[in-house]
């Protein structure tokens, strides 16, 4: 029953489904819909649907934003600094604007201005030319003449620290805002290359760690890995008149037509932005960028489209990056594994950006009532590094989780034992007992172990957790329409970067409807539709599923009140089921969902539904737009590896991976979000390494031939077990999983690979060579500090 506060009291299945399930009652606006059912007792949500856009990727229907072709497209090409640092003298674009098929030509730094005038790393923008061909664009940017001065440079984060380094930045030059993942970080010092600290802390650690009865300590690092989106950065820009379209490989088509409207001048509503297909971003593509800028105003001055699509090498030098770490982990427990303090200091590098932090995986994961962070950001002269799948905890996890691990060797406790005393989390408890059961923790040997043959592989197994924020965008809508002649539609600007959202779209609506998935079309990606949330953050499906389910809800409303007065029953006694309008307590009676339409006296019915709080309330509030769930995301990954001592080659065999994402709403489509979460973090643990010439300042390997990726070769067989943890907190429960699965990959693996040959790896990639050296030094009885 409503009450003054247009709410009403609804009951909730909560808890863990494997474990067993309370009800919970929680008052839910008037104009949302009862609680939702556990998956089992569902028609459509929960099943695992295959993705409606799936026939259309693998036979080549798909329209990707480099499919785009406009007529009067022109091509765009950006001519980019060959030297890591460097004041530009002059620039003589003359003729370059002299060459037949030129329309266009844009200067993107200002020599009469030291302080627009230098470049910071190679690949930064510096001109930029549109023209009717790839080719004569080509030819256009080889007759720019640039005079640049060479300045020194620094690419080494440790050299970037000592006070005799070169300046990057001066502190009028040097970019203001978020640094190190903590939100009050602005305005930090700037003392040479290095900004910060970003503080935070909890308790005395002093205290707490004249406390503990044991204490570890160690050093960690993690290089710098590219995003490799197998789509490079594309964009077509389209202006026109007093208004402008933009077909964009975005994973934020309305943050993106905010960021144009704000650049450019113009109105939301005169700006459009549209993706259809996309092939990945993972953080990279979650904003305009530099190119994006370029193209349309390349477009405005030339009165033409302008298409700009990055070549592989402009994807690894400036398209970003996860930063480089360097962190500092000091953690006290008592005897029986109770933390008592814990101290880390990180610096990090996302070359001439800010953010280069390592999370709050180290303050948040296990309970320690004393903490004491600092994290520092060091500018060196590398491409702009960005947000990458899970940022800050991917790199935090690879520490913590080892260190976490020591302490557990250090107590002569089993390191899963040690989690139990030290994780308060419900979630991951069990989410520990089910992988240890499937992975077969009870044979895990002891570390180093001797191989039975006395051959030189030896195998490990190893574990990890991770921790991620429920993220919700409050700024999230869509509709649904449902048509006079049966056929129904859900609209939302919320893309589908390959993640198959638009799949849980239509099951949303489908089960709403008692209709079937394909019988829903779905229409995203496209400004044009209500303001859907961003695909970045694991926020999509709980962003974006509560209003369509809504929105679906209030439009069968109006179908029943259509069809009621046909079957001599109120509204209320109605209920969707299997293509059908029947009565609810005589489910013989009825009619086609057809023929219920066919009733209308429109053309349709339209219901546009906005996500809501959660129920019960959000944590925090994060801006205007976004909020933070009460519940945090997690989940457990084990690992088992076979180590070649002779070679140094780790081989991943198997991957155990249990997560919870709340209700999962389609377990084949969250199975391949894991897969390609462990598979990434596999990739980051064992090959990717940006590298960048010291003497030049160069990326030596921008191209996926040299800069490593995981294989077909190296794939291990993945195990994937995904927990239904209702908690009543919106119309679905549901949350994201894509970060999880990456961020405890990295550590699982190392962890495994101690446990393999007793020596423990420290920093990323775990490389044969690094494998070698290590062995080496346990040879010569230092291996363990």
């Amino acid at each position: 029953m409503a009450n003054d506060t247009g709410t009403r009291a609804e009951k909730f299945p909560v808890g863990i489904a494997s474990v067993g399930l309370a009800e919970l009652t929680r008052q839910v606006p008037v104009d949302e819909p009862p609680a939702l059912a556990p998956n089992a007792a569902l028609a459509v949500i929960g099943k695992p649907t295959p993705r409606q856009d799936g026939r259309a990727k693998v036979t080549g229907a798909t329209r990707y934003t480099v499919d785009i072709k406009l007529p009067g497209m022109l091509h765009g090409r950006i001519l980019r600094s060959p030297l890591p640092h460097a004041r530009i003298r002059s620039l003589d674009m003359s003729a370059a604007a002299r060459l037949p098929g030129v329309r266009a030509v844009l200067t993107l730094v200002r020599p009469d201005d030291p302080a627009a005038a230098v470049v910071r790393y190679v690949g930064a923008p510096v001109a930029a030319v549109a023209a009717v061909s790839i080719d004569v664009a080509e030819a256009a940017l080889r007759l720019i003449r640039v005079d640049y001065q060479a300045l020194p440079f620094v690419t080494d984060m440790d050299h970037a620290r000592e006070t005799a380094a070169p300046n990057v930045f001066d502190s009028a030059s040097a970019p203001q805002g978020y640094a190190s993942g903590f939100p009050a970080a602005s305005g930090l010092p700037l003392v040479g290359n290095v900004r910060g600290p970003a503080m935070q802390a909890r308790g005395d650690a002093t205290q707490g760690f004249a406390q503990a009865a044991f204490t570890v300590e160690a050093e960690y690092r993690t290089q710098v890995q590219t995003h490799c989106c197998l789509e490079p950065h594309a964009i077509v820009a389209d202006w026109w008149g007093d208004g402008l379209t933009v077909y964009q490989s975005t994973q934020f088509t309305a943050g993106v037509r905010q960021e144009l409207a704000a650049a450019f001048g113009l109105p939301p509503g005169r700006v459009r932005v549209v993706v259809d297909g996309m092939g990945g971003g993972f953080g990279s593509k979650s904003s305009l960028g530099n190119y994006g800028r370029i193209a349309v105003t390349l477009s405005r001055q030339a009165g033409a489209p302008v298409r700009i699509v990055l070549e592989r090498q402009e994807e690894q030098i400036d398209a970003g990056n996860r930063p480089g770490t360097l962190q500092r982990l000091r953690i006290g427990a008592q005897r029986d594994g109770a933390l008592t303090a814990i101290s880390l200091r990180s610096y990090g590098t996302a070359g001439v950006a800010l953010g280069a932090g390592v999370g709050n995986v180290a303050q948040e994961m296990y309970e320690c009532p004393n903490f004491e962070g600092a994290q520092y950001d060091v500018f060196t002269n590398g491409g702009p590094g960005c947000a990458m799948r899970g940022p800050g905890n991917t790199p935090g996890a690879f520490g913590l989780e080892q260190a976490i691990d020591e302490l557990a060797e250090k107590l002569a406790m089993d390191p899963l034992a040690l989690r139990d005393r030290i994780d308060a989390s419900p979630v991951r408890s069990e989410e520990r007992r089910l992988g240890a059961e499937r992975i077969g923790w009870s044979r895990r040997h002891a570390p180093g172990a001797p191989v039975t043959d006395g051959g030189p592989v030896k195998r490990g197994i190893g574990v990890a957790q991770s921790i991620w924020g429920a993220n919700v965008q409050t700024n999230s809508a869509c509709e649904v329409r449902i048509h006079r002649d049966a056929t129904v539609e859900v609209l939302s600007s919320v893309q589908d970067i390959g993640t198959g959202i638009g799949t849980v779209l239509a099951q949303v609506v489908a089960e709403v409807l008692g209709l079937r998935p394909e019988d829903i079309t779905v229409r995203i990606g496209d400004t044009e539709f209500p303001a859907g949330p961003p695909s970045y953050g694991s926020r999509t499906t709980a962003s974006i599923t509560p209003p369509a389910r809504s929105a679906a809800w209030r439009a069968l409303q109006s179908l029943l009140r259509v069809a009621a007065p046909a079957l001599a029953v109120a509204p209320e006694d109605l209920l969707a089921r299997g293509g059908r309008i029947v009565v609810r307590d005589q489910p013989a009676r009825g009619m086609p969902f057809g023929e219920a339409t066919a009733l209308l006296r429109t053309d349709r019915i339209s219901e546009v539904a906005s996500r809501s709080d959660d129920y019960g309330g959000f944590r925090r509030r994060m801006g205007t737009d976004a909020a933070l769930a009460q519940q945090d995301l997690g989940g457990v990954q084990f690992a088992q590896v076979a180590v070649d001592t002779e070679t140094g080659i780790v081989r991943v065999e198997r991957m155990v991976a249990v997560h919870d994402c709340g209700r999962p709403m389609n377990p084949r489509l969250i199975e391949s979000q894991v897969h390609g979460g462990v598979l990434m973090g596999l990739s980051y643990a064992l090959f990717e390494h940006r590298i960048l010439d010291r003497h030049t300042g160069r990326m030596v390997n921008p191209n996926l031939e040299q800069y490593k990726l995981v294989g077909a070769r190296e794939t291990p067989v993945i195990e994937v077990i995904l927990l239904e943890n209702y908690q009543g907190r919106s119309a679905t429960d549901a949350y994201g999983v894509a970060e999880p699965a990456n961020i405890a990959t990295a550590p699982a693996i190392a962890n495994a690979v101690y446990n393999a040959i007793g020596v423990r790896l420290r920093s990323l990639p775990m490389t044969p060579a690094v494998v070698l050296a290590a062995l080496g030094r346990m040879t010569a009885g230092s291996a363990r500090p």
